[in-house]
């Protein structure tokens, strides 16, 4: 892996991250799922709830259709996942296949340095950092330079929050945002 001042190069990377220095908010999934790697597009998979939860939450004005993915970085955010391997679910990932893509990671949001690093649930912060009680919001500890927050994944396999807590969820880290500096 190489480092360079315009982008970050893995070469094991299925889906192309959508970052650039300096955002506000890098949105991070565990992995990419198998339609987003195929079509090269971020929540790409039907049941995915990412955009329209963007949109309701008040990030974006419209909702993002997953081909247009490059235009979250006009909202002041980004997108990138912590293992490369695209996977059916998650939970096809093994604990240390998440451990071993930690420090490649933080060097990662270290060089982008955003503001807020959020991960979309807990289980890539919990198998990076080796805690196993994370919480949900905001984090006590920063992950590489950013604040960390964590909110529910929206994948449409986590039924456990409906639309209108995920909605909350990310309004919470939307307005932290907007209110720091």
């Amino acid at each position: 892996m190489t480092l360079s001042s315009v982008t970050y190069v893995d070469s094991r990377q299925s889906l192309p991250d959508v970052l650039e220095p300096g955002l506000s908010i890098i949105f991070c999934g565990i992995n990419p799922g198998i339609r987003a790697a195929s079509t090269g597009h971020h929540f790409a998979g039907r049941g995915n709830r990412f955009w329209r939860v963007m949109h309701l939450a008040g990030f974006t004005p419209g909702q993002i259709r997953p081909e247009d993915d490059r235009t979250l970085l006009q909202y002041g955010c980004g997108l990138t996942t912590v293992v490369p391997r695209p996977t059916e679910q998650a939970a096809d990932l093994s604990r240390s296949e998440i451990e071993l893509a930690g420090d490649d990671f933080r060097r990662k949001i270290e060089h982008y340095a955003p503001r807020y690093i959020v991960f979309l649930g807990k289980m890539a912060l919990s198998g990076i950092s080796g805690t196993r009680n994370i919480s949900w919001g905001l984090q006590t500890k920063p992950f590489g330079g950013a604040r960390a927050w964590v909110v529910p994944n929206p994948s449409g396999l986590n039924r456990a929050f409906d639309l209108d807590a995920l909605v909350a969820a990310y309004r919470e880290v939307r307005i932290a945002a907007a209110s720091t500096p």
